[in-house]
């Protein structure tokens, strides 16, 4: 789809920048479970004091770096700080087990890993130790691993743990951001200053539903311009809105859609709870006023049937982003009547391409509610049949899709990345 609208040619740590530059002061995050607002300003001394510390323990520009967890404020500082010194985030599924660890943190030659000590039934610390024995084992440093089974993981940061108390194997977050020297943001500005629109940014594993999880490489024009689009369709460019999030930061729909999308736009981000809780959700919104809800329709769906829906001031909320699985009509129809968002859009994507097509705010409720809506701008869409041509208006065939939005491919499997994207660069989404 053709746009008046240009493409960005910045990195996400100058996005970022930018906004700092433009609201300081304004409110970029709330966790609600954490007690913890921060601006701009805020976030962005934050990021780069984790960037800064990375650099401290010897994370290079193109390095990878893995979080592992659920929602909380480390979680962003992570994902910005490794934007600003050109290293690659890893989004880790917070459910992965032993085995699904293993794999993607040697798929991809994680250097550095960032997670709390457990959540919920989930034993981080226990299961990490359990892939890589060394870190208890041996001990030559404080976080410093060397590991048979996984020979670039060096280090491994825990975030959330009892105060004062020590966790062999791994580094403090809260001591290791003390650490930085004046050396290191040095080194830091002259890594910020190397890092391109078209480096890699950011790893999303697939689900894996037909075999391992492949390694989806997002670079910086990617996620931008991505999340950007996404913005300006919602018309995010005209008004501060305040987003309620209670979608995972591993998955695209709370780490690129969700947060860059924020900040491309300048808005505020409420994360009510580490993982999805309908009643969490519902509070925030009341309490922080919130304009715009994300959610799957299954989360919706929770939302919906919560007892206390009829009794919580949702008179704020106006739009929301609903993605991840087909959105049922009567379910359509409802987030109208019952949450008040009349200006809702349905989303249609993937790890590979984030969102291909969305719908306008201004479609109609019939038109919103049985379709993925249109083609975001610049992204080209096309069906072609099992023998690559284009199919007549009305037959079948598979949907493909060429643009700013295609990965740049899996992470070291070229043969799955030539399955997936052509020669002329169209992507096939199955």
């Amino acid at each position: 789809m053709s746009s008046t609208i240009p493409l960005l040619h910045n990195t996400i740590g100058e996005r970022l920048r930018m906004s700092v530059d433009q609201c300081p002061d304004r409110t970029m995050v709330i966790f609600k479970h954490c007690n913890i607002r921060k601006t701009y300003a805020e976030l962005f001394a934050d990021a780069r004091q984790l960037a800064a510390s990375l650099i401290h323990l010897g994370v290079k520009k193109g390095d990878r770096v893995g979080i592992w967890g659920p929602n909380y404020y480390e979680w962003v500082v992570t994902q910005f700080a490794t934007a600003m010194a050109g290293m690659v985030l890893v989004s880790l599924n917070p459910a992965y087990q032993s085995e699904e660890l293993r794999f993607a943190l040697h798929k991809v030659g994680v250097k550095a890993i960032i997670t709390p000590p457990t959540y919920k039934t989930s034993n981080y610390k226990r299961t990490l130790r359990e892939i890589v024995p060394e870190m208890t084992s041996e001990a030559r440093g404080i976080g410093k691993i060397h590991s048979k089974d996984l020979p670039e993981l060096e280090h491994a940061i825990i975030f959330k743990g009892e105060p004062g108390k020590k966790y062999k194997g791994f580094w403090s977050y809260e001591e290791l951001l003390k650490a930085p020297t004046s050396e290191d943001f040095s080194k830091l500005e002259k890594m910020e200053k190397k890092v391109r629109f078209d480096d890699p940014a950011g790893i999303l594993y697939t689900s894996g539903t037909t075999g391992y999880p492949k390694a989806a490489t997002l670079t910086h024009h990617n996620i931008v311009n991505n999340s950007y689009f996404i913005g300006m369709r919602m018309n995010f460019d005209s008004k501060h809105e305040i987003l309620c999030l209670p979608t995972p930061l591993y998955h695209g729909f709370g780490s690129v859609m969700g947060v860059v999308n924020a900040i491309n736009h300048k808005q505020t981000s409420v994360f009510p709870s580490p993982s999805f809780n309908a009643e969490a959700a519902l509070k925030a919104v009341a309490e922080e006023k919130c304009t715009v809800l994300y959610g799957t329709p299954t989360m919706f769906i929770d939302i919906l049937n919560r007892p206390e829906l009829p009794k919580t001031d949702i008179s704020s909320l106006h739009g929301g982003i609903i993605a991840g699985a087909p959105c049922p009509t009567a379910l359509c129809e409802r987030l109208i009547k019952d949450l008040k968002m009349d200006d809702f859009v349905v989303c249609y994507g993937s790890s590979e391409v984030v969102i291909v097509a969305m719908s306008y705010p201004t479609d109609t409720p019939e038109e919103r509610c049985r379709s993925v809506g249109h083609v975001k701008d610049h992204i080209e869409l096309a069906v072609f049949n099992k023998e690559g041509e284009l199919v007549n208006r009305g037959e079948k065939g598979e949907v493909c899709t060429r643009g700013y939005n295609v990965m740049l491919g899996y992470f070291n499997d070229e043969e799955k990345t030539r399955e997936a994207i052509t020669p002329d660069k169209w992507y096939h989404t199955g």
